[in-house]
C-alpha cells in the first residue's frame, strides 16, 4: 500500500509540474515558429533612399539652373556666328562648322564700347532683319517653353543678333571716299586695320565678278556721317561681304547702333575646337 502510494504521488507531481520546466524533445523545437519583421523595414529604407535620392537631384538640379541663369543674364552668354562677315576673325558660312562665341555681359556696365571692339548687338531697326527669321516654334505652348529655355541658355534668344567690329563711337565722323584711295576714315583720318585680309577681299571681288570688294573702301562711296552721342558705327573684317553700318545708312539711326542694343563683347571662340582661343580688340584708329 505505501509504495503504490508513494509511487502516484510521485506521478502526480510528474505531472503538476510546468511545460515551461520541461525539456522538449527535437520534434517540438522544430516546430516553434519564429517570426521577423525585416522585410517590411528594408521596403522602407528602400523607399527613404529613393525619396533622398530624387530630393538630392532635383536640389543639384535647382543649382545649376541658378547658376546658369545667373550667368546668362549677366555675366556671359554663347552666340554662334551667323555669317561670313566676320572673316577670318570669325568663321560662319552655310554648311560649315560655324564659331561658337562666348560674350562678355558685364565689361559695358563699367564702360563703353570703343572702336576695335568685336560685339553682339540686336539689329537696331527693321532694316538689319533681312532674311532673318524667328527661332521660335509657331505653337504657343512650345514657344513659351523655348522662351523660359532661353533664359538658361538652352535656346536661342528671340531676336535677330549680329557680330560686327566697332570702327567709330559717338561724336566721331565716319566716311570713305575711292577717289582719294584713304579706305575708311574717322574724323578724317585713316585706319590701320590689320584685322582685314586684303587677300580676301580680292578672292571676294573676283567670285562676285567685280560687284565686290572693289577699290579701297572694298564698296561704295559713303558719307560724312557723324555717330550720335549713345551710337557707334560697326562694320564686318569682311568689308567686302558685309551687310554692316554702310547697308542701312538710309534708316532712322543712319547706320548706326545704340549701346543699348549691345549684348556685349566678344571674348573668346570656344568652338569648334581647332578655333579655340581669344578674339582681341585691335584699335584701328590707334
Amino acid at each position: 500500500m505505501d509504495q503504490n502510494s508513494n509511487s502516484n504521488d510521485d506521478e502526480s507531481r510528474a505531472n503538476d509540474e510546468p511545460i515551461s520546466d520541461r525539456p522538449a524533445d527535437d520534434g517540438e523545437a522544430k516546430a516553434k515558429p519564429s517570426f521577423t519583421f525585416k522585410k517590411d523595414d528594408d521596403a522602407d529604407e528602400e523607399s527613404e533612399g529613393k525619396s533622398r535620392w530624387l530630393r538630392e537631384t532635383v536640389i543639384i538640379v535647382g543649382i545649376v539652373l541658378a547658376l546658369m541663369f545667373v550667368f546668362t543674364q549677366f555675366f556671359f552668354r554663347q552666340y554662334v556666328v551667323p555669317s561670313e562677315s566676320m572673316e577670318p576673325t570669325l568663321i560662319g558660312c552655310a554648311g560649315c562648322s560655324n564659331d561658337r562665341i562666348v560674350v562678355d555681359k558685364m565689361v559695358y556696365r563699367f564702360s563703353d564700347p570703343e572702336p576695335g571692339d568685336v560685339v553682339v548687338f540686336k539689329a537696331p531697326t527693321s532694316s538689319w532683319d533681312g532674311m532673318w527669321t524667328s527661332p521660335r516654334s509657331s505653337n504657343p505652348v512650345i514657344h513659351k517653353v523655348q522662351d523660359v529655355l532661353s533664359l538658361f541658355a538652352l535656346a536661342p534668344p528671340d531676336e535677330n543678333n549680329l557680330v560686327k567690329r566697332v570702327i567709330a563711337v559717338g561724336g566721331q565722323t565716319v566716311q570713305c571716299r575711292e577717289a582719294d584711295g584713304k579706305g575708311v576714315t574717322v574724323d578724317g583720318k585713316p585706319l590701320h586695320e590689320p584685322y582685314v585680309d586684303k587677300n580676301l577681299q580680292a578672292q571676294n571681288f573676283q567670285m562676285s565678278d567685280g560687284t565686290l570688294g572693289a577699290g579701297s573702301c572694298y564698296g561704295d562711296d559713303f558719307g560724312p556721317i557723324k555717330v550720335p552721342d549713345g551710337n557707334v558705327w560697326v562694320t564686318g573684317d569682311n568689308r567686302s561681304n558685309s551687310a554692316d553700318s554702310r547697308a542701312h545708312i538710309d534708316d532712322e539711326l543712319h547706320g548706326t547702333v545704340p549701346v543699348s542694343d549691345i549684348r556685349g563683347k566678344v571674348r573668346t571662340v570656344i568652338y569648334p575646337f581647332s578655333r579655340i582661343g581669344g578674339v582681341g580688340s585691335v584699335n584701328p584708329q590707334g
